[in-house]
């Protein structure tokens, strides 16, 4: 591929910027510097910006602290709407996409990626992706109130006969739950149904991936080589 764009996608300069890091003497390949955007390379080359090395990858993969107050959209549902999107340098929200979504005063991990196979993957009920919650709520619950909602509980989802459909097992600990669903709103009505109510909301894991404790609200970084293995399954 032509060395323009193996480094506007491996450091996500867009790729005029790119090729005017590679015009300055800013990039070089194998130790050599180059200043021929068209220069030929391939994926597992040694090839650094500034010093830095750069690698390759086809897809982005990174993690948010998703802050209260945004809703999980690349673009504004209405006038005024704060969407995480917008958190993003510009030249990385018009490329990845938020997996999944977490309600508006719902904080915590959130995945963006540009991968969609990986994120249907992820997202599909069939593979019973876990992902854990820190909650508070009130009143408390109760030692019944947790045997319920792990063993499942009726949040209004009905089967073609009109029957019931609880919720799967989810497994409580301490003040988290975690669950392999994603029905709407389903950890806030899980609570309503045991006569509870959630009062704040944090995801703090998703798919095997932990929430960065260095990342402030609001704040992102990429995923690691180990963290993006068990987004993918590969």
């Amino acid at each position: 591929m032509r060395l323009d764009k193996f480094v506007s996608t491996a450091s996500n300069l867009s790729r005029r910027d790119a090729s005017r890091a590679i015009a300055g003497g800013h990039v070089s390949v194998f130790g050599k510097t180059v200043r021929d955007g068209a220069f030929h390379v391939d994926e597992g080359d040694d090839i650094t910006l500034d010093g830095k090395p750069l690698l390759y990858s086809r897809f982005l993969y990174l993690m948010m602290n998703k802050p209260s107050g945004y809703i999980t959209a690349t673009e504004d549902a209405r006038p005024g709407e704060r969407v995480v999107s917008d958190l993003l340098p510009p030249e990385l929200a018009r490329r990845v996409f938020p997996v999944g979504r977490l309600d508006r005063d719902t904080t915590g991990l959130l995945i963006f990626t540009d991968d969609g196979a990986a994120a249907h993957r992820a997202l599909s009920p069939k593979r019973h992706v876990e992902k854990t919650y820190r909650f508070t709520c009130s009143p408390p619950l109760t030692d019944e109130m947790i045997r319920a909602l792990e063993a499942g509980v009726d949040i209004g989802e009905k089967n073609s006969a009109g029957e019931p459909i609880l919720t799967a097992r989810a497994r409580m600990s301490g003040n988290t739950i975690t669950i392999t669903e994603g029905k709407f709103h389903q950890i806030k009505r899980m609570f309503h149904a045991v006569g509870s109510e959630i009062t704040s909301l944090a995801r703090v894991s998703f798919a095997g991936i932990e929430l960065d404790g260095a990342l402030a609200p609001g704040e992102w970084r990429y995923l690691s080589p180990e963290e993006i293995t068990l987004f993918t399954g590969e």
